[in-house]
């Protein structure tokens, strides 16, 4: 996400970061090309203007100007107005009503409306302990309700059926008395795609919007459509009275215009983007992180919960322990820590939150997939137990027939044989000398377990 905006607006900006005087000149002139980057990346035309305003105006003013570095002042101002622009702090969703709390969710065709109640389902019932029920009142779209049920079921979510024969309000009413007598904390209500110009579609969800009296009602929008999300958020909010967005797909959506400009044109806060296909692909939005995504500072803080939330914290316990009794680290803790890389995202994932990560070409960014980790997954588990605890078993013809089973070739065993062998002597040199401080850290900070969620009341 972000990726030509990042690229376009770190290329600018590194050429003012390290001068030791600015003049309103270079500032007017970097602005120009801060302008065309965001028009680039697809953001309203009245954003953009709103936003190179007020970097102007406090840009060639005493706060950069006369300060002792004043690039490193003017990208400061680019970055809190980016985060003004996206909302300064994270709306949380107020669940704070009389159990059930209704959500109800409205949408575009093709937005990934029904996806995202899943994966909001989960979120609730993951992070907050939530007893959810969710409901398609989508009577239209062939299979949309079935779509719901195998959803729910991943999510390990309450599904309430429906049937296509009944009418929308019948059905959300129904969902809402079962709820109730199922003492559910949250009830979310997918609807019909529709499109803003159908007036009979916008009226059965102001129907339903009448019955439901929903605490939350969230608007799901495709983030590929640009400045068009922006627009039909807009539209939708003259209607409803929405209290929040949700972004989908943000991970195919490298330019960004759809961030940066719902906020600004609808009023309404984006409150989740939903990246990827996976039930657990929904994150809160937090404005200040993603403007220094943007601008290639990376996102360390939403590395750090995607860690605390992912990782096993048994293994990691468990790991910390044999690494510190001087235990050797074998084939078996390093297929654990590939595994549990790949389930916070991938390399891709992790790279994306890193520090200027943007800066570098996409030749070496396209280099950084999963399917080197999967192999080498495949390698490990082509071993025998006792191969994984003892490496030093894998002679010529051992590797052979790994290779074999894994579907590669032996120097690829070879290869992971020696990334192994590094990461052991890592492993050793953490249990020796100051290495021991750091592993009771990692300790300590195991029992100690997770924070709490960030981004929901």
């Amino acid at each position: 996400m972000f990726e030509s905006l990042s690229q376009r607006l770190g290329t600018t900006l590194d050429r003012l970061r390290g001068r030791g005087r600015l003049t309103e000149e270079n500032i007017r002139s970097s602005l120009r090309e801060v302008r065309i980057a965001l028009l680039e990346a697809d953001v309203s035309l009245p954003v953009v203007q709103a936003l190179i305003e007020r970097v102007k105006v406090r840009a060639v003013g005493q706060e950069v100007l006369k300060s002792l570095t004043p690039g490193q002042a003017l990208i400061k101002v680019v970055r809190d107005e980016l985060t003004v622009l996206m909302g300064v702090v994270n709306t949380d969703l107020d669940l704070s009503a009389r159990p059930p709390a209704v959500v109800l969710m409205a949408g575009l065709q093709g937005a990934g409306k029904t996806t995202t109640v899943a994966k909001l389902a989960y979120l609730l019932k993951e992070r907050l302990k939530k007893k959810v029920v969710v409901v398609s009142c989508d009577v239209y779209r062939p299979a949309a309700i079935q779509q719901l049920h195998i959803l729910a079921e991943q999510a390990g979510v309450h599904f309430h059926p429906s049937d296509a024969s009944h009418k929308p309000v019948d059905i959300a009413l129904g969902a809402l008395q079962a709820a109730r007598r199922e003492v559910a904390d949250v009830l979310i209500v997918d609807t019909a795609g529709r499109l803003h110009v159908d007036i009979a579609m916008m009226d059965e969800i102001k129907a339903l919007h009448g019955v439901l009296d929903p605490v939350e009602t969230l608007f799901v929008v495709d983030s590929m459509t640009g400045q068009d999300a922006a627009n039909t958020a807009k539209a939708f909010a003259a209607v409803l009275p929405l209290t929040g967005v949700i972004l989908t797909k943000v991970d195919g959506d490298a330019r960004g215009g759809a961030a940066l400009s719902v906020r600004y044109v609808t009023g309404q806060p984006i409150k989740f983007l939903g990246a990827g296909e996976k039930i657990d692909a929904l994150e809160p939005f937090h404005p200040d992180r993603v403007a220094q995504r943007i601008l290639g500072m990376g996102d360390v803080l939403s590395l750090v919960e995607e860690v605390e939330r992912k990782v096993d914290k048994d293994k990691a316990r468990q790991l910390a322990i044999k690494v510190a009794k001087g235990k050797r680290f074998d084939l078996n803790d390093m297929k654990d820590q590939l595994e549990q890389m790949l389930n916070m995202g991938g390399l891709a994932g992790l790279m994306d939150k890193l520090p200027g990560v943007s800066s570098l070409s996409e030749k070496v960014k396209s280099k950084v997939n999963d399917k080197e980790v999967n192999r080498m997954v495949a390698i490990i588990n082509s071993m025998t137990r006792k191969e994984r605890r003892h490496p030093a078993l894998l002679n010529g013809s051992r590797k052979v027939r790994v290779a074999r089973g894994s579907g590669t070739q032996p120097a690829e065993v070879n290869r992971l044989l020696k990334q192994y062998q590094q990461m052991q002597k890592m492993m050793s040199k953490l249990a020796r000398g100051g290495g021991k401080g750091m592993m009771r850290q990692l300790q300590g900070s195991m029992q100690r377990g997770g924070k709490g969620l960030s981004g929901i009341r």
